[in-house]
């Protein structure tokens, strides 16, 4: 049971479970805290429902979130049996208690991990159980059962949902111009020059490209939030890769006074993965490029007081800037600074590819006026050199 960022012990559950005969509001002593104070740990103070049956199954604490996210006073389930104060059934209709029996079940468990249930009235709710022995295999002391509500998952839903709808609008732009310059050119292919037909052929390749950009970054954030991110750790000359993207931005039009680079003398070795650190500078320079104003101003320098901590590189540009109540912002799903295109998950991957690193990424305000993106990347090795 959660209590900030800790979990109830068995301990703490059954004295939970004993304060509860004498009244809601009772509340528990936990284990020392550090320097000798006690902490307290009142079971209405926790923010998921708490329900605790004793070992003849009836009810002895029923927490004020478990009240709320019940719909049910605490007055009508204290002393009731615990499958008649929580008449769960799971999505087939079945009575949860008697599905999972856990006075009569195997010795061997311990309790029910969390799965969604149905109240009466189809009210949706996340329940976890813990079954309280006294010994290993002995019978079961305690029944302490987590409520939750399904408001977080239901915005994991929201986000899923907001990014397919934004995989679909990107997606539809570039794919009908492919789909129609192909048609037309299979078409009617006799009927244009060879200038129009390259033309055509050169949209339809940078609209692809487009897809294939879009699909790549589909793929960085699954394995960004799955934790599967990998990183192939080799020795990166960070100065060559800036020369590299500002040579490709000056290829496309832009004006080469338009970028400053100051590289710093004594930088430590970079071990990184090449193609991850191409993909993080691309986006900083490209977002400031797109958004910003002025030179861009790209500064690569050992991080720290010492050599040996690490490398920082910092983007600036002269425009706008992001404005203070955004900069929390900046880094998550969808955030767009401006109206100027892209799919707002740039930023995003960015960071999971810095701290996949172990380094770590800023936002702030450039001596320009414009924003300032920051990325430290730490001193390291690949393990077989280590």
């Amino acid at each position: 049971m959660a209590v900030g960022h800790r979990r109830l012990s068995e301990t703490e559950a059954d004295a939970a479970a004993r304060s509860a005969l004498n009244g809601p509001a009772k509340a528990v002593p936990a284990p020392a805290a550090p320097g000798g104070r006690d902490a307290a740990v009142d079971p209405d103070d926790l923010p998921d429902g708490l329900v605790v049956a004793d070992e003849t199954g009836r009810v002895i604490c029923f927490n004020t979130a478990a009240a709320r996210i019940t719909a049910t006073p605490r007055a009508e389930v204290l002393g009731r049996p615990l499958d008649q104060a929580l008449p769960l059934e799971d999505l087939k209709g079945r009575r949860w208690w008697s599905l999972t029996d856990p006075y009569r079940g195997l010795a061997t468990r311990t309790g029910q991990p969390e799965r969604n249930l149905l109240l009466p009235g189809g009210r949706e709710v996340l329940v976890s159980a813990r079954y309280v022995r006294t010994t290993p295999a002995g019978p079961v002391r305690r029944v302490v059962v987590s409520l939750r509500g399904t408001e977080a998952r239901r915005r994991t839903e929201r986000s899923h949902a907001e990014l397919i709808a934004t995989v679909a609008h990107e997606l539809r732009s570039p794919l009908t111009s492919v789909k129609g310059f192909t048609a037309t050119l299979l078409a009617k292919w006799e009927r244009f020059t060879d200038d129009q037909k390259r033309l055509m052929l050169e949209t339809v390749d940078a609209d692809a490209g487009r897809v294939t950009r879009l699909i790549a970054e589909l793929l960085d954030i699954s394995r960004i939030d799955s934790g599967r991110l990998e990183v192939r750790r080799q020795p990166v000359d960070i100065a060559a890769a800036v020369g590299r993207h500002i040579q490709a931005h000056t290829a496309r039009g832009h004006s080469p006074d338009r970028f400053f680079v100051r590289i710093r003398h004594r930088l430590p070795q970079l071990w990184a993965d090449p193609d991850k650190i191409d993909q993080v500078l691309g986006n900083l320079l490209e977002n400031a490029v797109r958004h910003g104003e002025g030179t861009v101003t790209i500064d690569v320098a050992p991080a720290g007081d010492s050599d040996e901590k690490g490398t920082a590189v910092t983007v600036s540009d002269e425009g706008p800037g992001i404005p203070e109540e955004s900069m929390g912002r900046v880094f998550t799903r969808f955030w767009r600074g401006s109206k100027r295109g892209g799919t707002g998950l740039g930023l995003y991957i960015v960071k999971g590819i810095v701290e996949a690193h172990g380094g770590t990424i800023t936002v702030g305000r450039g001596p320009g006026g414009g924003a300032e993106f920051r990325f430290v990347l730490p001193v390291a090795a690949p393990a077989y050199l280590s």
